[in-house]
């Protein structure tokens, strides 16, 4: 019985057999074209429509969400250290309004990250996927289309 699997009969490495009497193949394949043609490969898709839209997608939700968050942080510590009054006004028993806004980053945190979320996979994720495929296809060199 033959089979195709070329590591079929090699033995692990060193057990029984000398290093000249079994041939493994190489770990990794001979990249087929030169490294500076993937580079060009890559720079092809950075430069096109495609990916300046996945970019252009990425920065309106991340920058905006982030500027925003950092501003709520920002007025959270600020707050506390300047008006600890205000921060110490009772809501709720022992529940005070510095609680809340401490509890609030939490929430914001999660809201924020369930945002990101949902936004990459509505309206990045199967671009990108796309142009990832695309990339791959082309420095494989069957000639995909960017």
């Amino acid at each position: 019985m033959s089979y195709d699997d070329p590591w079929y009969d090699a033995l692990a490495s060193g057990w029984g057999e000398s290093a000249a009497a079994v041939a493994l193949p190489p770990a990794r394949p001979e990249p087929e074209a030169a490294p500076s043609a993937a580079a060009d490969i890559y720079l092809e898709v950075q430069r096109s429509a495609a990916f300046q839209e996945v970019r252009r997608r990425y920065r309106r939700f991340v920058v905006p969400g982030a500027v925003a968050f950092l501003l709520w942080y920002v007025a959270y510590v600020v707050t506390a250290t300047t008006v600890p009054g205000l921060m110490a006004r009772p809501v709720a028993g022992a529940v005070n309004v510095g609680m809340l806004a401490g509890l609030g980053q939490f929430l914001t945190t999660f809201l924020l990250t369930w945002a990101y979320v949902r936004h990459a996979r509505l309206r990045r994720d199967r671009a990108a996927l796309e142009l990832r495929w695309d990339t791959q296809e082309l420095t494989r060199g069957r000639g995909g289309a960017a």
